[in-house]
C-alpha cells in the first residue's frame, strides 16, 4: 500500500491526459446543455483555470472502513441538507504532513465515494466553501485494490458557477490544514 503519491508514474504522460480530461470538461461546460455556467456567459466562456497537472498529488491509498459508518447531515449552499455514510478515511502524507480524509457516500450507493474537502488554497486559489473529488468503483481503484485519489481531478461544486446549484458543504472532518494546490481554482494563478 502507498500512502504517497505514485512515483512510478511518467510525468509527461500524466500531466498530458490530465490536460485531455480537462478540454473535454471545458467543451463540456461551452456547449452541453446541462453545463453550470448560465447559457448568458457561455459565448465568453474561455474555459476553466486550473493548478498544473501535478503528479505528487495524486495517491493510491486504502480506504480505512469504519466499522459502523455513521449517517451524518450535511448543510448545503442553499439551507437545504443532504445525509451522507461516512464509510471511512483514507491517510496520505501531503507535502510531509499526515493528513485523514474522509470518504462519505450517499445512502443506496455502493460504487461512487465523494470526498469533499477544504485546504489552504481555499478562498485565496479555489472555491472559498471547498472543492469535491468523486471517486467511481472498479474506476478509481488499482489492481491491488487501492484507491486513487488524485488531487488533480478536485473540481469546484456546480454553485461556484451559478446560484442556480444547491451544493453540500464540506463536513468539518474535511477542513484539511495543508495546501492542495491542484484540480480547479477561480482564476488564473
Amino acid at each position: 500500500m502507498s500512502t504517497d503519491s505514485d512515483t512510478d508514474i511518467d510525468p509527461e504522460a500524466y500531466a498530458e491526459r490530465v490536460r485531455e480530461d480537462r478540454r473535454k470538461k471545458d467543451e463540456f461546460f461551452a456547449e452541453h446543455p446541462r453545463s453550470p455556467v448560465p447559457q448568458s456567459e457561455r459565448a465568453g466562456f474561455s474555459g476553466l483555470n486550473y493548478f498544473d497537472p501535478d503528479p505528487a498529488y495524486r495517491f493510491e491509498a486504502t480506504l480505512h472502513e469504519h466499522d459502523d459508518p455513521e449517517r451524518i447531515t450535511v448543510e448545503t449552499t442553499q439551507d437545504g441538507a443532504r445525509e451522507y455514510d461516512n464509510v471511512g478515511e483514507f491517510r496520505i502524507t501531503v507535502d510531509g504532513e499526515d493528513v485523514t480524509v474522509q470518504a462519505y457516500r450517499s445512502p443506496g450507493d455502493e460504487y461512487r465515494l465523494w470526498v469533499p474537502f477544504r485546504d489552504e488554497t481555499n478562498g485565496e486559489w479555489t472555491y472559498p466553501a471547498g472543492r469535491y473529488l468523486d471517486l467511481e468503483d472498479p474506476d478509481a481503484r488499482t489492481d491491488d485494490g487501492d484507491w486513487v485519489l488524485d488531487f488533480n481531478e478536485a473540481y469546484n461544486p456546480y454553485c461556484a458557477y451559478s446560484e442556480a446549484y444547491e451544493c453540500p458543504l464540506v463536513p468539518m472532518g474535511n477542513w484539511l490544514d495543508v495546501e492542495i494546490p491542484a484540480g480547479e481554482t477561480l482564476s488564473d494563478e
